[in-house]
């Protein structure tokens, strides 16, 4: 079957010339997106409960934009004052300039790592006497927490801020020919949305293994896979399932 419509599991693009907005043009497909899920804070007397107390920290590991934007909320809402000495461990160079919002860049101690977590981990074991604070979602990747234990630090992570299904009631009655996933949150909103959900003649595309292994579990049928060798992207894999069952 031909593809016409897809949905993707995730926020609009803000970006010129993005490669959804490529293939519209190029295969003439509608591309709506819309995020299955989303980010609540956690409140700081929950952090609190949690035996949380940022004064015994001297080293921040941020892993992401929502883990920045969370503990400097959780921090202003508990009247902690983030000394200079605050040192920042960024998972990438995208989260650290982001810490930008708060901090000013050159007065700070910020190192980087590269994309992966493990990745960061001989800059964190140059510092193996600091004590690390981990602001973290409730659903976390085992390499971090691996990684961590492996240097043999002292550290602590720290649940600010939750990943909860956004309300899709309103897509009840709307088909699409793929929906597009990027994380096991995604396929149980999914089902938490509709629990009946049948897929027939719907394409699954999921990116990475354990969504792949999450769509599998839930007895979902994987069409598009990525990232592969041939397709290392979403968008490059979705361009390559188009061309060929359009062309038919």
């Amino acid at each position: 079957m031909k593809v016409k419509t897809i949905l993707v599991s995730q926020p609009e693009p803000k970006v010129e010339n993005s490669p959804y907005l490529q293939i519209v043009e190029k295969q003439k497909v509608k591309i709506d997106f819309r995020p299955f899920i989303h980010v609540e804070g956690v409140d700081a007397k929950d952090v609190r409960q949690q035996k949380i107390d940022l004064t015994k920290f001297s080293a921040i590991i941020l892993t992401s934009r929502n883990s920045v934007d969370h503990f400097f909320r959780v921090a202003k809402e508990m009247r902690f004052d983030v000394p200079d000495t605050m040192k920042y461990f960024c998972q990438s160079e995208a989260v650290a300039y982001y810490l930008q919002k708060y901090v000013v860049y050159r007065k700070r101690k910020i190192y980087v790592g590269k994309r992966n977590f493990p990745e960061l981990a001989p800059l964190i074991k140059k510092y193996k006497d600091e004590k690390f604070l981990l602001p973290s979602s409730d659903v976390l990747k085992p390499d971090v927490p691996e990684t961590l234990d492996a240097l043999k630090i002292d550290w602590k992570r720290g649940i600010f801020y939750k990943t909860v299904a956004s309300d899709l009631s309103d897509l009840k009655n709307v088909y699409y020919d793929i929906l597009a996933f990027f994380s096991p949150s995604g396929i149980e909103s999914l089902f938490k949305n509709f629990p009946d959900f049948k897929q027939n003649d719907t394409r699954i595309a999921v990116f990475g293994d354990t969504t792949m292994k999450a769509a599998e579990d839930a007895g979902l049928r994987i069409d598009i896979k990525a990232p592969t060798a041939e397709t290392p992207s979403m968008t490059m894999a979705l361009e390559k399932y188009i061309e060929k069952v359009n062309k038919k």
